[in-house]
């Protein structure tokens, strides 16, 4: 076991903390979508349309979750019912243009965000976290067995 295991569980509880915390600041967008919402939809953004079996099998959800999830988004007209473009019987869901809109607006919201946090930091510094954080992301989908859709780049 690795010495440093201890510190790290210690500053990725403090990293959830501090990300819900941003929930609380006076500078987000009024309209700011919840987590689960924003997941669903960069999910959908990046991969296209999904059925609900499709949505908790990637997200390891059992499907009554994902079902409320993406009843509240549909409510919200932020994501739509559509026929399976590859001709199957289970619909599909898939982003609107409001739902795009809300994610961009929530996405550049986030990113503004960590700009001014890392305001201090090197160019070689951000690449490193961005390099490490993909790395540990990308180990902790492994052992779950549920990769996220990346391409070469997973901005825009």
């Amino acid at each position: 076991m690795h010495r440093e295991l201890p510190e790290i569980e210690r500053e990725l509880m403090l990293l959830g903390r501090h990300t819900a915390m941003a929930s609380l600041r006076r500078d987000q967008p009024s309209d700011r979508l919840d987590r689960s919402a924003y997941t669903l939809l960069t999910r959908l953004r990046t991969q296209g349309p999904m059925s609900i079996g499709q949505l908790a099998e990637a997200f390891g959800l059992d499907t009554s979750t994902v079902n409320r999830q993406t009843a509240a988004l549909l409510r919200a007209d932020l994501a739509e019912r559509i026929p399976d473009p590859d001709g199957g019987l289970a619909r599909k869901l898939r982003v609107t243009t409001e739902g795009l809109r809300r994610l961009e607006q929530d996405r550049d919201w986030a990113i503004e965000g960590l700009s001014r946090v890392l305001s201090d930091w090197t160019d070689p510094e951000v690449a490193e976290l961005s390099r490490v954080l993909a790395r540990l992301n990308t180990s902790i989908e492994a052992t779950e067995g549920r990769p996220w859709p990346r391409g070469a780049r997973s901005g825009r």
